[in-house]
C-alpha cells in the first residue's frame, strides 16, 4: 500500500505520528517505511527533509513506486507507533527556495519564450538553466518584478486537475507526464507541474536575489537565493562593504569607487617599482660586462624578476648566466646560455640542489631547496 503523504495534505505539518511498516538494515543505516509520513523525499530538484522518528535521526528520504523510505541512524520496531518531527528550518528554507524559483522561472519563461531545462537546490545556492540567451540586465528586471509580486502576497493554488481540465490547461513541465498531475500555480506569475513543497502565500518567500547569469550552451545558468538565504547574503555583503568603507574612510555605498582609486594608485606604484627594478637590474648587469659565464645569487625577487635579471646579466656578460634569488632552503632560478644546450646541466643541477624545473632553447627556470654554499659548490669550475 502506498505511503500516505502528509506533506501534500499540509506542507506546514511539522509533527505527526505514524506506524512503522518495515525496517531493514541497509548501507549507512536502516531503511524504514511508515503507513504515513510528513517527510518530503528527494525529488524534482528539491532535497529531502531531515528530522527524527522516535529516537532515530532521519538522514535521507526517497520515494519509489508510491512508497516513501526513510534512512535512519537506528532501527525502529515494526508495528510500533512513533512520533515524527521535521527539521522545520530546513523544510521552510526549501519551501522558500522552491517557491521563489517558480516565480522567477514563470516570469522569465513567459518574457523570453524559453524553458527551464535544469533546476538544482544546493545547500548554498539554487541554480536554474534556461534554453534562451538572457542578459544580466534583463534578469535583474525580472528579479525586480518577482520581488514586487512576492510583496503583493498572492495566495498560491495547488491542485490535481481532471484529465479533461489538464488537457486544456497551459502549464510548464520539463517532461511528458502520466497519471495524476499536481499543478502548482502562482497566479499571474507561474503555473507548473510540480511535486515539491511550497509556501502558502508569495509573501512568505520574503525576497529573491539573483547572484549571477552565465552563458550555458545556447542559454544561461542563473544562481538564485530566496528568503532567509537572500537576507543572509545581502546582510553579509553590506557588513563587508561597511568594513571596507571603514578601512578606507568612506561610506559603505562608496566603497567600490574608493577601491577603484586604490587600484589606480597601486598600478602607478607597480609601474614605478618596475622602472626602479629595471634600473637596478641594468646596474647589476653592468658589473658583469664581458665577464663570460656568471653565477649571481641575490635576495628574493617577485614575479618574473629572476628571468629578467638573468636576461640582463647574460646580455652584458656574453656567456652563460645563472641567477638564484631567495634564501637558504628556497631559491628560484633562471639559467640562460645563448645557443647552448642546457638539458644535462639542469638535470645535474636539479639532482645536486634538490631542484625542480627545466626548459629548452638555451633557457631554463625552476626552484631549488638548497643553500648558497651548495649553489657555489655546484657551479665551481663549470
Amino acid at each position: 500500500m502506498d505511503t500516505v503523504k502528509l506533506y501534500y495534505e499540509n506542507a506546514y505539518t511539522q509533527d505527526f505520528t505514524a506506524v512503522v511498516a518495515s525496517c531493514e538494515t541497509v548501507k549507512n543505516g536502516f531503511s524504514v517505511t511508515l503507513d504515513r509520513t510528513a517527510f518530503y523525499p528527494e525529488g524534482g530538484g528539491q532535497p529531502a527533509d531531515h528530522g527524527t522518528l522516535g529516537n532515530a535521526r532521519v538522514l535521507d528520504v526517497h520515494e519509489k513506486d508510491g512508497i516513501v523510505t526513510h534512512l535512519c541512524d537506528r532501527a525502529l520496531p515494526v508495528g510500533a507507533e512513533v512520533d515524527g518531527h521535521i527539521d522545520w528550518a530546513r523544510r521552510f528554507d526549501h519551501m522558500q527556495q522552491h517557491s521563489g524559483e517558480h516565480i522567477i522561472s514563470g516570469m522569465l519563461c513567459s518574457a523570453f519564450h524559453c524553458d527551464n531545462v535544469g533546476f538544482h537546490m544546493g545547500a548554498d545556492v539554487v541554480t536554474i538553466d534556461y534554453n534562451a540567451p538572457i542578459t544580466w540586465e534583463q534578469a535583474l528586471e525580472v528579479e525586480r518584478q518577482a520581488n514586487a509580486y512576492i510583496w503583493a502576497d498572492h495566495p498560491i493554488h495547488i491542485w490535481y486537475p481532471s484529465p479533461e481540465e489538464l488537457a486544456a490547461l497551459p502549464y510548464r513541465s520539463k517532461k511528458e507526464l502520466t497519471g495524476p498531475v499536481r499543478i502548482t500555480e502562482f497566479p499571474g506569475a507561474d503555473r507548473c507541474a510540480c511535486c515539491g513543497t511550497h509556501v502558502a502565500r508569495s509573501g512568505q518567500v520574503g525576497l529573491v536575489k539573483l547572484l549571477s547569469c552565465q552563458r550555458l550552451r545556447d542559454g544561461v545558468r542563473l544562481e538564485l537565493l530566496c528568503g532567509q538565504r537572500a537576507l543572509d547574503c545581502l546582510s553579509g555583503g553590506w557588513e563587508q562593504a561597511r568594513q571596507i568603507g571603514q578601512a578606507l574612510s568612506v561610506k559603505p555605498q562608496n566603497a567600490f569607487a574608493a577601491v577603484e582609486r586604490l587600484q589606480g594608485e597601486l598600478l602607478s606604484l607597480k609601474e614605478k617599482a618596475v622602472r626602479l627594478e629595471e634600473a637596478a637590474f641594468s646596474h647589476t648587469a653592468a658589473q658583469y660586462r664581458n665577464a663570460g659565464s656568471v653565477l649571481h645569487i641575490t635576495e628574493k625577487l617577485d614575479g618574473d624578476g629572476v628571468r629578467r635579471l638573468c636576461d640582463a646579466i647574460a646580455r652584458a656578460a656574453g656567456g652563460r648566466c645563472a641567477v638564484f634569488a631567495g634564501s637558504d632552503g628556497g631559491y628560484q632560478y633562471a639559467v640562460i646560455e645563448s645557443g647552448g644546450d642546457l638539458r644535462q646541466l639542469i638535470k645535474d643541477m636539479n639532482a645536486a640542489l634538490h631542484g625542480r624545473g627545466g626548459g629548452r632553447d638555451g633557457f631554463a627556470q625552476g626552484s631549488a631547496a638548497c643553500t648558497a654554499e651548495e649553489i657555489r659548490a655546484f657551479f665551481a669550475g663549470r
